[in-house]
């Protein structure tokens, strides 16, 4: 258990570190790219790439969860998955080419006829990656994970960047996506010996598992990207632009941090799964963490919006302030649920989670055609949070059946940091308000830094606070004083740490 939780944390650093380099990488990007593109060249590269995901849904049976899940898979099933991965890709492609001239047509954008054309040419070469990468995350080597999620992602970085500089249009975003998924295809036979080969050996058996992966891979899908289809489709490519990017910013913090978290210790607990007791406590530790940094992550960027929109995103996108308030909110909903996600799969019971998604899109879709028609991307952006929202207690109910995890217990992980991040959320918009009108202040940019400063403050006080009030508890508090403790050693600020 010792060894697992050893590697578990070291993956979690791993793929966070991963996330704020990549994510580095995709804020300097979002942030050239929405001074040279405008909101409409978003749009038309958000109706491609909708339609794109829809086919490349035919792939989504994961069959690298159901590898690291099963715990004697072998040769047979590494090939089997492969030739799968090849096929769904050959198969896509094709299909891009047939309907791209009725999306443009659905869509009133003729643009979309060749822009489809060339993405299909990245899903067909997608198809072929190495399966043998699975093992990276398998036997817990994430160091090498590392390694190559973040050049198959900076590729893409340094193609896309000078062409929006040269073109200002859409195509250095088409271009830099298609040459991310042909590197990542190269690098991915670079960096694993494993070769693999043509077969349907285990086909029958890699299915009975990831028929439930694929149903839930469907409806997540529909959850994600109904949005795409309804406003563009009902108010067009600027507003469908508007809601994207303030979807991409809002929710940097929170599924940036809680992501990276969850790839890691999904080999983790499936390893525990066979121990109620023990994935009990893996699953609270590591809610703890989430908790810890999603939740003022995602309320922050609620509570600075407007600040950020005018410092780094400029005049054209003033409409975008209030979907990055309301979606960072959907944002912290949605990090705090990821991680139940992963422990039904460690468990072997996707079925589980794509009920739950069924359910979830039934309500969401005729909820998102209605207020988007009648609100625009704001009643769509309201309709995520409040259907996230409803089905909160539903999916947690299931974990604490499944995990005989009482509500109390639950509870006990996370209420220091919800009371510190809504102490930190008022006392930011208070900030921001004085800001505002007070005489003497500094620009916008100055505000932002104020704002930023006065949030980390009031969360870390309030935070210690009530640690040191509930007895200094071991938890995610007791692991981060642990580890900046044995980073700063007993110098001064180490012997401030509690």
């Amino acid at each position: 258990m010792k060894d697992i939780n050893q590697k578990m944390a070291k993956g979690v650093a791993w793929m966070l570190l991963f996330k704020l380099v990549g994510r580095g990488l995709g804020i300097v990007s979002t942030i050239i790219l929405a001074r040279l593109l405008m909101p409409a060249d978003f749009g038309i590269v958000a109706m491609a790439m909708s339609i794109i995901a829809v086919l490349e849904l035919m792939g989504y049976f994961s069959f690298d969860i159901m590898l690291i899940q099963k715990q004697d898979a072998d040769r047979s099933h590494y090939d089997t998955a492969w030739t799968f991965n090849v096929l769904f890709g050959l198969a896509a492609a094709l299909i891009l080419f047939a309907i791209a001239g009725p999306a443009a047509v659905f869509y009133n954008e003729p643009r979309l006829v060749v822009i489809m054309y060339i993405l299909a040419i990245g899903t067909f070469v997608r198809g072929f990656e190495n399966i043998g990468v699975v093992d990276f995350r398998k036997d817990m080597q994430f160091n090498r994970e590392f390694n190559f999620m973040f050049l198959k992602r900076f590729s893409g970085f340094v193609v896309t960047i000078p062409l929006a500089l040269w073109l200002r249009n859409y195509w250095a975003l088409i271009i830099g996506i298609t040459v991310m998924k042909v590197f990542g295809v190269i690098l991915s036979y670079w960096m694993h010996a494993y070769r693999p080969r043509f077969s349907l050996a285990t086909s029958g058996e890699l299915f009975r598992f990831s028929k439930w992966i694929f149903l839930l891979n469907v409806f997540e899908f529909m959850w994600l990207r109904s949005a795409d289809f309804i406003i563009g489709r009902i108010s067009g490519a600027r507003t469908l632009g508007l809601f994207s990017l303030s979807y991409e910013i809002s929710n940097l913090p929170t599924t940036e941090l809680s992501m990276p978290i969850n790839r890691a210790v999904f080999p983790g607990y499936a390893k525990m799964s066979s121990d109620q007791s023990l994935l009990q406590q893996g699953y609270l530790n590591v809610l703890a963490m989430i908790t810890l940094f999603a939740l003022p992550a995602g309320a922050g960027i609620a509570a600075i919006a407007a600040l950020l929109v005018a410092v780094f995103l400029g005049e054209q996108w003033v409409d975008a302030t209030p979907l990055i308030a309301v979606l960072a909110l959907y944002g912290t909903t949605n990090a705090m649920l990821t991680n139940t996600g992963t422990v039904f799969l460690a468990m072997g019971k996707p079925h589980y989670l794509s009920i739950v998604a069924a359910l979830r899109v039934a309500v969401l879709i005729p909820a998102l055609i209605t207020f988007t028609r009648s609100a625009g991307a704001i009643g769509a952006a309201w309709t995520y949070l409040a259907v996230a929202l409803l089905f909160m207690p539903v999916i947690f109910g299931l974990l604490f059946r499944l995990l005989d995890l009482s509500v109390a217990r639950f509870l006990r992980e996370i209420w220091r940091p919800a009371v510190a991040t809504i102490a930190m959320y008022a006392a930011v918009t208070t900030f921001t308000g004085w800001a505002g009108t007070a005489a003497g202040m500094p620009g916008q940019t100055g505000r932002l830094i104020g704002a930023m400063i006065v949030g980390a403050l009031v969360y870390t006080a309030v935070l210690l606070f009530l640690w040191r009030l509930a007895g200094r508890p071991a938890g995610a508090e007791r692991f981060v004083a642990d580890k900046l403790r044995a980073r700063l050693g007993n110098g001064a600020l180490g012997r401030l740490l509690p």
